[in-house]
């Protein structure tokens, strides 16, 4: 007997594959350096690591509210007032599983059938699949690497129609690290402000932001569009804490109150363990978000100086995250005695099984011709990296 169809509709994560690839030649003693997840290399900051180890040892292992703790909320709440400038209520927040399950659980509640869903490419693997999953469009805006990936506002009122039930925004952007400007987020709020569609805001990377650059959350334009608005933000690159699994939403109370029924039919509440750490990490010590956002800045700046260096290879440089999306495009058409490369995943193959690096390629994001490779890896790492990439690519002709 086959799947259901709704399955049938959506294709596992290219990222994914990649990483899993990269375990299994791993698994038997390859040296990969990994350069594919969108993980940080830090390990979660011993405060946080004690609130849960204090929770563990007060026996707090039974079920909470489904939405999420009140104190966690109301840490949540306390943040987004004092960062972002935005005024939320606890009923207006969410803490899900991971930032991921509060972007599906906003799309499952948002989007119906033939629904239209607007984002730009380069996009964050898994829209499209959900959008999928809710039996949604996906109308995709192919924003170029010399706007700085991102969409214009002539692109966003070109692709909105009758049809059009929502907008996502990912800023700072994975996979390219674009950051909106205020200038740029005004405009884009303007055409929103006249439209009858909602904005998910995916805020995930939003402490991963350099030089002069600033971040504002787009909900803060104004009251008009903070109605429109779901914030979906988490702890994991903030506070290294991939593996606990908290992400939250922020937005108006109907929405909140739809996502809230999915999620108590799904995975209910997250880890009760996971939120005693949350809140200690929102409300306790900052100084290890300052600490590493200098020195993935300083990573950025060498990894970025050392992959253009390499002939044929262009990158925009980022202004947040902690990923380059370089233009591989001129080694198309090139090959060994066993690899040809015709598209962005040939390559990140051969660079796998040749250079025992792993990274993800351009098309998983819907944008061929790029690569994304993450710099959340030590100086050092990357330097090897940045070599075998040249050692490999040296090899094509």
């Amino acid at each position: 007997m086959a799947v259901s169809k709704r399955i049938n509709r959506i294709n596992l994560s290219q990222t994914m594959k990649v990483a899993q690839a990269a375990k299994e030649m791993q698994a038997t003693g390859e040296d990969i350096i990994d350069l594919s997840v969108g993980e940080l290399d830090y390990p979660t900051p011993p405060n946080v690591k004690e609130a849960a180890k204090k929770a563990i040892d007060q026996n707090f292992t039974k079920y909470t509210i489904n939405a999420g703790m009140i104190e966690l909320r109301e840490a949540i709440a306390q943040k987004l007032k004092n960062e972002n400038g935005l005024s939320y209520s606890t009923n207006e927040i969410i803490v899900s599983n991971g930032a991921k399950q509060g972007l599906f659980n906003t799309i499952q509640s948002i989007v119906y059938t033939d629904d239209e869903v607007i984002f730009s490419s380069p996009y964050w693997v898994s829209y499209p699949e959900m959008v999928s999953l809710a039996h949604g469009n996906s109308v995709i805006i192919p924003a170029k690497e010399e706007n700085g990936f991102k969409m214009t506002p002539t692109q966003l009122k070109e692709a909105i129609s009758s049809h059009t039930k929502l907008l996502i925004l990912c800023n700072p952007s994975n996979p390219t690290g674009s950051v909106y400007t205020k200038k740029e987020l005004e405009e884009i709020a303007d055409i929103v402000e006249q439209g009858n569609f909602y904005v998910i805001t995916d805020e995930i990377y939003e402490k991963m932001v350099y030089d002069h650059h600033k971040f504002i959350s787009f909900a803060s334009m104004s009251e008009k569009i903070k109605g429109k608005t779901i914030v979906i933000n988490g702890l994991s690159k903030s506070y290294a804490m991939t593996g606990w699994r908290i992400g939250y939403a922020a937005g108006p109370e109907h929405i909140i109150k739809a996502m809230n029924k999915l999620q108590s039919h799904s995975t209910s509440n997250a880890s009760s363990i996971s939120q005693a750490a949350a809140i200690e990490a929102l409300a306790g010590d900052q100084n290890f978000i300052k600490e590493m956002r200098a020195e993935f800045e300083r990573r950025r700046d060498f990894f970025y100086e050392e992959i253009t260096s390499i002939e044929g290879i262009a990158c925009y440089k980022p202004e947040g995250a902690f990923y380059l999306f370089p233009n591989i495009s001129s080694y198309f058409h090139k090959s060994t005695d066993i690899f040809r490369i015709e598209h962005s995943f040939d390559l990140a193959m051969y660079l796998l099984y040749d250079a025992k690096l792993a990274v993800v390629p351009g098309s998983a994001f819907g944008s061929e011709g790029y690569l994304r490779i993450s710099y959340a890896a030590p100086i050092e790492k990357l330097k090897e990296a940045t070599e075998r990439i040249k050692k490999a690519l040296e090899k094509l002709n």
